[in-house]
């Protein structure tokens, strides 16, 4: 084994890397303890730099930096940086039971039908997947299960020896509805508590394993029912749907408030149906208003994540059981869902990291 140059020290690679900021949780690599495993043979240094999810939008600013920081010691001739990615666990709620191996729970939520939030929620927990994160994704929407179809796959379930339910597979995804449990033209005709059992059964009742994100399609609304899913679901943060026009707005901002009055973080708006871009020309129409979005981010304080636009290949996709994500993983459309994935768990991991 080469001998390390006098001025090498691990010492030394750690105060080189103090230096290096995170700069969207505000704190350097060390104090973050993102750094492990500090290797020098002679003048060579290998670090791993842990990232606090594999969906980190900033992955390679933060290995260039790493790596130019420690090439800056006296001495360093070679640098070798193995970025990986571990997802930290959110924050205990003591008032909420947790689901076992689930590190983060993502509602994604509508004030009103017919906004896009089931196929906003698919893509979502597709792009994470994409991303290298293991993924899960909930359907609490009882009477209008939308996933099975919208992931193309049709199963029953299956029960594990101590009879927790599994969840089925699709694309990566675990997935979990009240659809598999029924054909597509039964309707479903359960009171309220009911409801609620179902759902309380699929969160905790569900052999999930180990899964960085759980995508929860929550039903669209901001009744009683939504109210008492998002008390009683231990929900990392929410996502809000909505499209531009007023009456979407409207709603969106009662969803607003009702995550505000539950005190669950909202990690952001995403504006679906935002434009039609033409194929052909490339020009954009505002089929349904403009700048609704930005204005409910401003008047709320809660981040814009992105616009999705109107596009026949994404209704396509959840028609056929082939979300865009994996039918055209290079279109603008997915590009789109990939950015805003990123930004979710980019404020993901502020909220299991920052006080």
């Amino acid at each position: 084994m080469a001998k390390a140059a006098k001025n090498i020290t691990q010492a030394s690679v750690l105060e080189a890397l103090s230096k290096v900021m995170d700069p969207e949780l505000g704190k350097d690599l060390v104090t973050l303890n993102m750094i492990k495993d500090i290797r020098i043979e002679g003048a060579k240094v290998t670090f791993r730099l842990v990232l606090t999810t594999p969906a980190c939008p900033l992955r390679k600013e933060l290995t260039d930096n790493s790596r130019n920081a420690v090439a800056s010691i006296p001495g360093v001739k070679e640098v070798v940086v193995e970025t990986t990615a571990e997802v930290p666990q959110a924050k205990k709620l003591p008032e909420k039971e947790p689901i076992p191996k689930v590190k983060n729970t993502i509602a994604v939520a509508s004030g009103k039908g017919g906004v896009g939030k089931s196929t906003v929620a698919v893509n979502l927990a597709l792009a994470l997947g994409k991303s290298g994160a293991k993924v899960g994704l909930l359907d609490t929407d009882i009477y209008g299960p939308s996933i099975p179809m919208m992931m193309g796959i049709h199963k029953q379930l299956q029960s594990t020896p101590d009879e927790k339910i599994l969840p089925v597979s699709n694309y990566g995804i675990k997935l979990m509805s009240v659809g598999f449990m029924l054909d597509e033209e039964t309707p479903l005709i359960w009171r309220g508590p009911m409801v609620m059992q179902i759902v309380k059964q699929f969160l905790t009742g569900v052999a999930w394993g180990d899964l960085d994100y759980l995508v929860i399609d929550l039903p669209p609304g901001t009744g009683d029912a939504q109210l008492t899913l998002v008390q009683t679901i231990p929900l990392t943060g929410a996502v809000v749907v909505t499209t531009p026009q007023d009456v979407a707005l409207i709603d969106a901002r009662r969803a607003i408030k009702m995550f505000h009055e539950v005190k669950v973080p909202i990690l952001g708006i995403i504006e679906n149906m935002s434009y039609f871009q033409c194929p052909h020309c490339g020009e954009k129409t505002e089929i349904f208003s403009h700048g609704g979005g930005e204005k409910t981010s401003e008047r709320y304080n809660v981040p814009l994540l992105g616009k999705i636009p109107i596009d026949p290949h994404i209704r396509e996709g959840g028609d056929s059981g082939k979300p865009i994500v994996v039918a055209d993983p290079s279109s603008p459309q997915t590009e789109a869902f990939i950015k805003i994935s990123e930004t979710v768990a980019a404020k993901i991991s502020m909220l299991d990291m920052c006080e």
